[in-house]
């Protein structure tokens, strides 16, 4: 603990914790405390103005990096037949019906995305407990219920990303590695904040994005001045 403590007082050297960064300065400083043996991650939080408990307050919906997250995702099909070789066949690591069902209710859930054809919902839905905590549950809203499975697959494996707003309203991903240059992780960063724009429910109202911060893993967080990032109104 104390070499971690250290590591982080170390990264927070020069960071102004009220300052409201331009993204290019935020991003130098994230890769700058990115001090541990691994490659970490780089995350973004958004604050939302949204309430989720109300329906037309959520936000949610999906986006393909411009430049991959740097994850292996482990991904898990539902299907059937000819749609079931087509995912094996896209890259998917796991794919099946019944037996996938009773894997996953058996607690062995090693997936970072779990798609499915249509016609295997009624199977899926049994799930719903499971799978909706760890926000697994396939949605045709952010293209995890789709006929098109090899296209799903390969968008899954290839970097795209899921977003929903939790109860706090904050939104967090992420969205590269901090190996990844300075440039890429500004590309992404700018390519996750359009998508949440984007995704404004009908029923938020004043100031949408109130608070954006960027971090590493183990790093400090950076607080981001939102105007820098958001796509021109």
């Amino acid at each position: 603990m104390a070499k971690a403590g250290k590591r982080l007082s170390a990264a927070r050297e020069g960071i102004d914790r009220k300052k409201l960064y331009e993204l290019s300065e935020a991003v130098t400083f994230v890769k700058n405390g990115a001090k541990a043996k691994f490659d970490e991650t780089v995350e973004v939080a958004m604050n939302l103005g949204v309430d989720p408990r109300h329906a037309d307050q959520m936000v949610r919906g999906v986006v393909t990096m411009p430049n991959g997250t740097g994850k292996d995702m482990n991904v898990a099909v539902f299907a059937r037949d000819d749609k079931a070789e087509e995912a094996k066949a896209a890259g998917a690591d796991v794919v099946g019906a019944e037996d996938l069902m009773e894997r996953i209710q058996g607690g062995d859930i090693p997936f970072d995305r779990i798609i499915a054809t249509p016609d295997m919902m009624a199977l899926v839905g049994r799930l719903g407990k499971v799978l909706g905590p760890r926000g697994l549950m396939p949605s045709p809203r952010v293209g995890t219920v789709t006929p098109d499975v090899t296209q799903a697959v390969k968008d899954a494996k290839g970097g795209s990303v899921e977003f929903r707003v939790e109860k706090a309203g904050v939104i967090h991903a992420g969205i590269a590695k901090a190996s990844f240059d300075a440039k890429a992780i500004e590309e992404n960063v700018l390519a996750f904040a359009e998508a949440v724009t984007k995704a404004k429910p009908s029923g938020a109202k004043g100031t949408f994005v109130k608070r954006v911060a960027i971090s590493s893993t183990m790093g400090p967080g950076v607080k981001i001045d939102p105007a820098s990032i958001l796509p021109a109104s």
